[in-house]
């Protein structure tokens, strides 16, 4: 996972924490808004703690669904904040807000992503 990067904060919106920027696979599974049950690989990128972009769905979700992430052996539920067509290719975005009660499943690659960064800060100069 050496494409780890911090997303540029000259972004400016409702997010509060910094995301990092990776594609990772991973399995979500829900209900979509027939009702039916789904289980699928997706794609995750502008990760954080709290949250991730998924990419690649096929079930239609709307905001306020319940999911269900693995990642790494750790599971956790998150909220759908917003979704999108993803072009022509018929596959769903979704934007995702994890539960609070519910740890995060790739805090493992958060915390690589901040000791890198520490590790390449200049101490200051006298």
């Amino acid at each position: 996972m050496g494409n780890l990067r911090t997303i540029d904060e000259g972004n400016k919106d409702r997010r509060r924490e910094p995301r990092t920027d990776v594609d990772i696979v991973l399995t979500v599974w829900g209900v979509d808004t027939r009702g039916d049950r789904f289980l699928q690989e997706a794609r995750a990128r502008e990760i954080s703690l709290s949250g991730a972009l998924l990419s690649g769905l096929d079930s239609e979700l709307r905001s306020g669904d319940v999911i269900g992430i693995l990642y790494a052996g750790k599971k956790a539920r998150y909220r759908v904040v917003w979704v999108r067509q993803s072009g022509t290719s018929h596959k769903v975005q979704a934007a995702v807000h994890r539960f609070t009660t519910d740890e995060c499943p790739w805090k493992d690659l958060l915390a690589e992503e901040d000791t890198t960064a520490e590790n390449t800060i200049s101490p200051p100069v006298p």
